[in-house]
């Protein structure tokens, strides 16, 4: 196996962190340097270590937030990224069709298939999956360790709740088209998926380079409400209080403070510019499905 390092995330998993490294420690094998974070951001600074010291893949071990330290750390370099997607939350292997089993997974790495994926970049940050601007982010924000123990994913729809009650902030944002358009909270989307198996941009393609905004208009409890079950129908873009569109960059701004998060990770405040870095990202991944063929129908037999 190329010379590879393993970055594994104990608090992705909680008490069950010490079973699953003895696990992983016998999947992969005494060839594969394993590191274990005990701080946020230390995966990051360790994967810039390992593509100092040659490293040609980095092995990320946790969810959608371990993998995006380890792309901020290798983000232009050549080293492959692998996934084992060990978190609570794994949006990006869902994405990619990497297996949650890790057997599975890790058989997934050692084909070696890749697939180039494009690397979105919010002021100087770089992401994988998704970014919000304004009421996921601030449920993020607001939502405590403590809580996201207790009730898990849960924990942000109550945050979410609590922050509908108040008046919702003025975004402006301004595509590529040089438009304007305004909302009251914002999803950007680089794949399909977002908060889970939910095809929230469900014509996104990682490497088109093309962001896929949605903007929400409004924020009161019932408009969630409403904006959810078009989701989950996926008639969520044809709402006329939502609007759906394509870009290369995207610059948002307000006159409050607002925060933006970026695959799960509060980011900071607006504004924000959102472009593309110009390599993208080598992943391990099984190859992107096609689509079916469409074939002709046959026609039929002449009759005797």
């Amino acid at each position: 196996m190329p010379h590879t390092a393993l970055i594994f995330n104990p608090a992705a998993k909680g008490a069950r962190a010490g079973g699953l490294y003895s696990e992983i420690r016998r999947l992969v094998g005494p060839s594969v340097r394993i590191f274990r974070t005990s701080r946020q951001g230390e995966a990051r600074s360790i994967s810039r270590w390992a593509v100092r010291e040659g490293f040609e893949r980095i092995i990320a071990s946790g969810g959608d937030g371990t993998i995006n330290e380890i792309v901020n750390g290798i983000a232009g370099s050549d080293v492959a990224l692998g996934i084992l997607p060990t978190g609570t939350m794994n949006v990006f292997a869902t994405e990619l069709g990497i297996p949650r089993n890790i057997d599975d997974a890790w058989a997934v790495i050692g084909r070696g298939e890749e697939r180039k994926v494009d690397l979105p970049i919010a002021n100087g940050h770089a992401f994988v999956q998704l970014a919000g601007i304004g009421l996921d982010a601030q449920a993020v924000k607001e939502t405590s360790w403590e809580f996201k123990q207790t009730l898990g994913p849960l924990s942000y729809l109550v945050s979410a709740a609590q922050i509908t009650a108040r008046k919702p902030p003025r975004l402006v944002a301004v595509g590529d088209d040089g438009a304007t358009r305004e909302g009251s909270f914002i999803l950007i989307g680089n794949g399909r998926y977002y908060g889970g198996p939910f095809p929230v941009f469900k014509d996104a393609r990682i490497d088109d380079r093309q962001l896929n905004v949605l903007i929400f208009k409004n924020l009161g409890y019932l408009d969630i409400m409403r904006y959810l079950a078009g989701i989950l129908r996926g008639s969520h873009v044809t709402m006329p209080d939502v609007e759906y569109f394509l870009t290369h960059e995207l610059h948002v701004s307000s006159d409050e403070e607002v925060p933006i998060e970026v695959d799960g990770e509060v980011l900071g405040n607006l504004p924000a510019h959102i472009t593309f870095h110009p390599k993208p990202l080598r992943v391990l991944a099984p190859p992107c499905p096609r689509a079916p063929a469409i074939h002709p129908p046959t026609p039929p037999l002449p009759e005797p």
